[in-house]
């Protein structure tokens, strides 16, 4: 499936500006998981960060929407959640044996219940985990972090991409 990559309308209002870049960077994370393997997807082409894969980086981005939209903003309980757990650094990137199929269909499902969250609520609208300092950032600030978040690790994807199959491109 190829995935759309559209900017948003010059002139639209707020919400569906930061929800449209917010979307192209999503699209820009399926788009550099086209086409590849199982095996292209764990292959390590950075020696000294070996868990900084496609399928590594994917997780990671499944699990931040999580913990910003599921657990910062709405406050769930972040029990099970790999971010938070205090025995094993970088949990949410180890995804050995996991089939690139299954980790885009968890980052998809979990963008899906970060939307659902984003629309049922007011930018200005604060978030209620006691668990960090941002856990009580307004939801504005929650979106505009994981454009960043996002567009970081779109680019990292980007560049671990072309050392597999020297596949480039953003548009």
């Amino acid at each position: 499936m190829t995935s759309e990559r559209v900017r948003p309308p010059f002139d639209a209002d707020e919400r569906t500006q930061l929800m449209g870049w917010y979307q192209l960077q999503r699209d820009i994370v399926a788009l550099k998981c086209e086409g590849l393997t199982n095996e292209q997807a764990h292959q390590v082409v950075i020696p000294t960060s070996p868990l900084m894969t496609i399928a590594g980086v994917l997780s990671h981005l499944r699990w931040v929407e999580h913990t910003w939209f599921q657990i910062a903003f709405t406050g769930d309980d972040p029990i099970g959640s790999p971010a938070f757990s205090e025995k094993v650094d970088d949990l949410d990137f180890m995804v050995e044996g996991r089939e690139l199929e299954q980790l885009l269909r968890e980052y998809r499902r979990e963008c899906d219940a970060s939307d659902r969250v984003i629309a049922a609520a007011s930018l200005d609208d604060l978030g209620r985990f006691d668990g960090f300092l941002a856990g009580h950032a307004s939801l504005r600030w929650m979106i505009l972090h994981m454009i960043e978040e996002t567009a970081r690790h779109a680019g990292q994807l980007d560049i671990i991409r072309e050392l597999i199959d020297g596949e480039t491109g953003y548009f």
